[in-house]
């Protein structure tokens, strides 16, 4: 592992999930791999659990952990090369980001999509940027189309829960009161069509169809409790358009997971990346279930990053 940016940065998807499952069992069996080692994280935008898990990833590692909220805590980055600066911006993003790169053994990025322009947002601009003048290996804290070390964290979420060694997982779109990006999605997808003992199904709203590129395998589902029945896992995410780009088309409340959608299922688990909007997305007493699984979810964050920083460190 060079990088790790998406699901084909994963290679054997199964060792690396059995080396996050030895990881949490021994969170503190590695810290020779982090001895003397720093890992940066740099946010374009606001994070809880992508921060937190990181940092403490790093120190279950024995590395220490620094982090930068760009143009908040630094200057005003310029993106445009060959830029004139004469205005606003006050330093380039090849100057920042290789000096960053001196201060750091790996580099966390997380960037995120405007929702205006899907060519400019898919064409991962400015993620791609720092991957051009990092002189260390970069990691995704998500990005304006995927956001891998969720879905690495999903994937051992359900590898512990799971009571079949094969299941039925079914991605639904949720409502909610704002256009939501499809980072999560698309890296769900993205993951989740590639396991092989899984039975992968999508379900949303017509109009809220994926980017193709991420979900090659799965099943496309329009009826959600169809979709629902007899599924071991639900993930419930809002997001907005795909084709009418960052449009939010419907807001039907019917597609909140409650009790009688949950009733459908195989005495199915209820996942979400969080943060969740209560009783928008998933009724309070889904949430408040043992069917709910958001909290040990987020947990598995330490570890998803832990386990890349392991690789990436080694």
């Amino acid at each position: 592992m060079k990088n790790f940016t998406s699901f084909a940065d994963a290679g054997d998807y199964q060792a690396l999930l059995n080396k996050a499952l030895e990881i949490k069992a021994d969170p503190f069996g590695y810290q020779h791999v982090g001895r003397n080692k720093t890992v940066g994280l740099i946010f374009f935008n606001p994070s809880l659990r992508t921060r937190l898990s990181s940092i403490k990833a790093a120190y279950n590692l024995g590395a220490q952990a620094w982090v930068l909220n760009a143009g908040a805590d630094s200057w005003t980055l310029e993106m445009a090369d060959g830029a004139v600066m004469n205005g606003t911006t006050q330093e380039h993003i090849k100057d920042a980001i290789a000096v960053m790169s001196q201060y750091c053994d790996v580099l966390g990025v997380r960037t995120f999509p405007t929702l205006k322009d899907r060519e400019a947002d898919y064409s991962e601009e400015v993620f791609n940027k720092i991957m051009k003048y990092a002189t260390v290996p970069v990691i995704s804290l998500e990005s304006a189309t995927l956001h891998p070390l969720q879905s690495f964290a999903d994937l051992i979420t359900v590898a512990e829960y799971k009571q079949t060694e094969r299941v039925k997982v079914v991605l639904t779109w949720a409502p909610h009161v704002r256009a939501l990006p499809q980072c999560v999605p698309n890296s769900f997808a993205d993951w989740f069509s590639e396991i092989s003992w899984v039975d992968f199904v999508i379900t949303h709203p017509k109009g809220y169809e994926l980017d193709e590129r991420f979900t090659k395998g799965a099943r496309i589902e329009y009826d959600q409790k169809k979709a629902f029945e007899g599924a071991d896992f639900i993930y419930a995410k809002n997001w907005s358009s795909y084709h009418d780009y960052g449009q939010v088309l419907s807001q039907d409340q019917s597609w909140l997971v409650d009790t009688a959608h949950m009733n459908l299922t195989n005495n199915g688990k209820l996942m979400h990346c969080l943060p969740i909007r209560r009783n928008v997305e998933v009724s309070d007493a889904v949430l408040d279930s043992p069917a709910a699984l958001i909290i040990p979810e987020a947990g598995n964050r330490v570890f998803s990053m832990q386990t890349v920083l392991h690789e990436l460190l080694s």
